[in-house]
């Protein structure tokens, strides 16, 4: 006698709930994309408008620099699960033709495994500079003297995207390398 679910409904579950959850971290690599377009662009202004006013007013621009810095590292690692997503970073593409598939698909796995581990590693890192920025209320030494959270939250939820974006891709990875059944 058997209880729960048959191999069937088991089957069916789990792919529901990976292309949930595929689509939920699309939409968020999308909010991302949109945000670091944004972050890009008023990075663009801000540092005009610094040029402008430092030039031909001669006003001093504190805050500007740390701005801008501040947005292009939020577009910068906000953005990278998304690249990811695509496959978009550094790649060697000449070694992808000289393999056998069977070998380019293990490359891959290992590929991914390594930059996942640098990932957590990382994502760990900032999650832990976060929290003493937070905690210990860590500004930057500049004049203007932001929080530094700021800029370690931009850090830590893009490196946690990117680590996730790499877990789904090595699933992905190891459900193709396994026969179908």
């Amino acid at each position: 006698m058997a209880h729960g679910l048959d191999d069937v409904e088991t089957e069916q579950a789990a792919p529901l709930s990976r292309r949930a959850a595929d689509r939920i971290l699309a939409f968020i690599n999308n909010l991302m994309v949109k945000a670091s377009s944004i972050a890009l662009v008023a990075a663009g202004f801000v540092l005009t408008y610094s040029v402008i006013v430092r030039y031909f007013l001669k006003i001093s621009t504190d805050w500007q620099d740390e701005t801008s810095v501040f947005l292009i590292i939020g577009a910068v690692f906000l953005s990278s699960a998304a690249v990811q997503a695509l496959r978009g970073h550094v790649a060697i593409e000449t070694v992808v033709g000289l393999l056998p598939p069977r070998v380019n698909r293990l490359r891959q796995i290992l590929v991914d495994i390594a930059s996942l581990a640098f990932c957590a590693f990382f994502a760990w890192k900032s999650w832990t500079l976060l929290h003493e920025a937070w905690v210990d209320g860590y500004h930057s030494g500049s004049t203007w003297g932001p929080p530094l959270w700021i800029p370690y939250s931009l850090m830590t939820t893009g490196m946690t995207l990117l680590s996730i974006q790499i877990v789904f891709q090595i699933m992905d990875e190891f459900r193709r390398w396994t026969p179908a059944r």
